[in-house]
């Protein structure tokens, strides 16, 4: 079976401090309402443990990622002023990641090519 999936996911992870836990709550309620009103977002969340913030997105394809990212890029840099980057996942189809690649080269993101799969 064909992939026709355009769907790409990033998952970014980040340390945080507990001190900055109610003020990363506040500021991720701000991401989620901006998120909500983007066509492309197809799910958007924040998940903590410890002292790891994880933020799950999908987007219908690498432009509603890039347009995600011009809709939070105020709120985007008060969370990096707050919080230690681990590491970001970019996933999805081969010709969706080589449209990101360059605008997502900052955040030194690792690329993951979906090959097999369905999307409902």
């Amino acid at each position: 079976m064909p992939l026709t999936d355009s769907c790409v996911s990033l998952n970014p992870y980040f340390r945080f401090a507990p001190e900055q836990r109610q003020a990363l709550n506040i500021l991720c309620e701000d991401f989620v309402a901006r998120s909500a009103t983007e066509e492309g977002c197809l799910f958007y969340g924040f998940s903590f443990t410890a002292d790891v913030l994880h933020c799950r997105e999908g987007y219908r394809d690498a432009q509603g990622l890039l347009a995600h990212l011009e809709n939070v890029a105020e709120q985007l840099q008060q969370l990096l002023a707050m919080v230690e980057p681990i590491r970001v996942e970019v996933h999805g189809p081969a010709t969706e990641l080589e449209l990101l690649r360059a605008p997502l080269a900052h955040f030194e993101a690792s690329f993951f090519v979906l090959e097999q799969g369905f999307r409902r």
